[in-house]
């Protein structure tokens, strides 16, 4: 066995490289020996480092097209390049070890430990027992499991949530360059299930993996999603754009129907706030006397102004009827309830306002104040997002 410098054996030529590789199809296809087509010839690229989502109903293809990628199930034609190798050319077992692989049920060994479990392919690549159990320390960390609580017990011992977390972590302990999902989040209550969503994007953020995702579920396709493959029965590809490009301008009328009437308000949760579709109200300071407070909401023709510290933090507001006597605007601000942080979406912007019957939302940079989201503003940012964005069909790679 090879070493590496630091005295470790070397992970041998099968090992991931757990760079992000760029996956793509070249005219791949499953047709069944009684004609079926289970999928039709798709031309897709899945870029490095990106989560690609494939969404649609029931029998669509979209499980049978990511098995092809590790070939679990084998293509009738057409090549599977991972960073340009053609893996319908290698060994599959070979191939195997260098992706991770996350289904529904998790697949956990229920007789092994989570430990154990979660150092599988290591193993099998030939890591030495320290190295294994430092990387498996480490992965059960990251996706929120203590190994000193939870690496020796059995999966039937965890929760459903803490199973999901300890599927994620087996599947990246060998640091893979490519993550294959299946419904993985699928089986457990919606609760929990949002909360796998969060904690599976601040992974992301971290280990930049390629990812292609099945679901049949477009809220979540939206959510997690860089990039949406809408499919339609006989494995096809309608569209393959990005969340907002999808239900903004849907490339057809199945895209149109499967994302849903309601898809302007899903929208919402992949459009980011732009400061420039921000409005300015009047504003005042906590120093200034409450006699220039009314009179610059007087000439301002406004019935409340935003009540900033000296360094344009944001300390409330102050309405026009609070705005008399003597004294400084200070003790007559009132708190602030409605506001978001500048990197929230629309979605949250809008929600904060229902949930708050507020008429506007402020919106902070820090505690810095930048200006504030009225439903008219809102309105007219969802607008131009969807006119600036651009069609993609399948097939363009």
């Amino acid at each position: 066995m090879n070493a590496t410098d630091d005295g470790r054996p070397s992970p041998g030529p099968d090992a991931p490289s757990g760079r992000a590789q760029e996956i793509r199809l070249d005219g791949v296809s499953k047709v069944y020996a009684d004609g079926t087509v289970g999928v039709a010839e798709l031309d897709l690229r899945f870029a490095a480092g990106e989560l690609s989502v494939l969404v649609g109903p029931s029998g669509c293809g979209k499980t049978t097209t990511m098995k092809m990628i590790n070939r679990i199930i084998e293509p009738s034609t057409g090549r599977i390049l991972l960073d340009g190798e053609d893996v319908t050319r290698v060994d599959p077992d070979r191939l195997r070890r260098r992706i991770g692989y996350v289904i529904q049920s998790v697949g956990l060994f229920p007789h092994q430990t989570v430990r154990t479990n979660v150092g599988t392919v290591p193993r099998l690549l030939g890591w030495d027992r320290r190295r294994i159990r430092d990387r498996v320390d480490e992965l059960l960390t990251t996706v929120g499991l203590d190994p000193a609580v939870h690496g020796d017990r059995y999966p039937a011992q965890l929760s459903g949530g803490q199973r999901q977390r300890a599927g994620v972590a087996r599947a990246l302990a060998a640091d893979p360059p490519v993550l294959l999902m299946d419904e993985p989040f699928s089986a457990v209550d919606p609760v929990v299930r949002e909360r796998l969503q969060s904690e599976f994007l601040r992974l992301q953020a971290l280990v930049r993996k390629t990812i292609v995702f099945v679901t049949h579920d477009i809220e979540e396709a939206v959510r997690l999603g860089d990039r949406i493959a809408v499919m339609s029965e006989g494995g096809h590809v309608e569209q393959f754009a990005p969340p907002g490009e999808i239900l903004g301008r849907p490339a057809s009328p199945f895209v149109a129907d499967f994302v849903g009437a309601d898809r302007g308000l899903k929208r919402l949760a992949v459009t980011g706030i732009d400061v420039a579709d921000l409005e300015r109200p009047p504003v005042v300071h906590v120093a200034d006397g409450l006699a220039d407070a009314r009179a610059a909401l007087e000439r301002a023709g406004a019935r409340w102004a935003v009540v900033l510290d000296d360094d344009d933090n944001l300390r409330g507001w102050l309405s026009a009827d609070r705005a008399t006597g003597a004294g400084t605007v200070g003790p007559a601000a009132r708190r602030m309830e409605a506001w978001v942080p500048v990197d929230a979406s629309l979605k949250t912007a809008f929600a904060t306002m229902l949930q708050l019957d507020a008429g506007w939302v402020a919106v902070l940079d820090g505690d810095h104040f930048l200006g504030v989201l009225t439903p008219e503003s809102l309105h007219a940012a969802l607008r131009r997002s969807v006119e600036g964005s651009a069609p993609e069909t399948a097939g363009a790679v």
